[in-house]
């Protein structure tokens, strides 16, 4: 495990986990990438005023990421993927990736239903395997974090069914991504910020 290559702010702050050397493609060959990844892990924080909003298509939380990324040059980006067989084509669509730049793809999954993990972890297989992608980086909740939503009259909206890290590692440990490295961070109560 190359988790030692994070810094120890983001060590603190994160719940992280890690499949084939993920740290060290991004720290040594996808430098950039990595320094993005890392600012936006350092300037995040879990407001209250963000969990407590109304949620809609998207929710704030993902967006403040989704947002600093883009503002870094990633992009929402999907992948138009067939094979041929017999000269016929067939389709194997994928899913929009939430970030992508350079080879890497992160996807955030704040507070949706747990089979998005497959579509993700899916994607993140097939693209590595078509060689479109070099690594997988996604960034969830901890699976403690139920227990502050309940405090803050949330725990309805959040709960055993949807995205969390819990649901999330079966899946990577079961071959769910294939041979594509990924790195995983929880989004921990050490972020949490009550800003109302």
């Amino acid at each position: 495990m190359t988790l030692d290559l994070l810094p120890q702010s983001i060590r603190e702050k994160y719940e992280i986990h890690e499949w084939r050397h993920a740290c060290a493609i991004l720290k040594h060959d996808f430098p950039k990438e990595w320094n993005d990844i890392i600012s936006v892990l350092d300037n995040f924080t879990l407001n209250k005023s963000d969990i407590v909003k109304a949620g809609g298509r998207k929710s704030p939380i993902s967006n403040k990421i989704d947002n600093y990324l883009y503002n870094k040059g990633w992009e929402e980006k999907s992948f138009d993927t067939k094979i041929i067989i017999d000269q016929q084509a067939h389709e194997t669509p994928t899913h929009k990736i939430d970030c992508l730049k350079n080879r890497v793809a992160l996807e955030i999954e704040w507070n949706n239903k747990d089979p998005f993990f497959d579509r993700d972890l899916n994607n993140f297989r097939l693209l590595f395997e078509l060689g479109a992608i070099s690594v997988g980086v996604i960034i969830t909740r901890c699976s403690e974090l139920q227990l502050l939503f309940n405090s803050l009259g949330k725990g309805h909206s959040y709960g055993t069914s949807t995205t969390h890290m819990n649901k999330l590692l079966p899946r990577i440990e079961g071959g769910g991504g294939g041979g594509c490295p990924i790195l995983v961070f929880g989004i921990s109560e050490r972020l949490y910020f009550e800003d109302m």
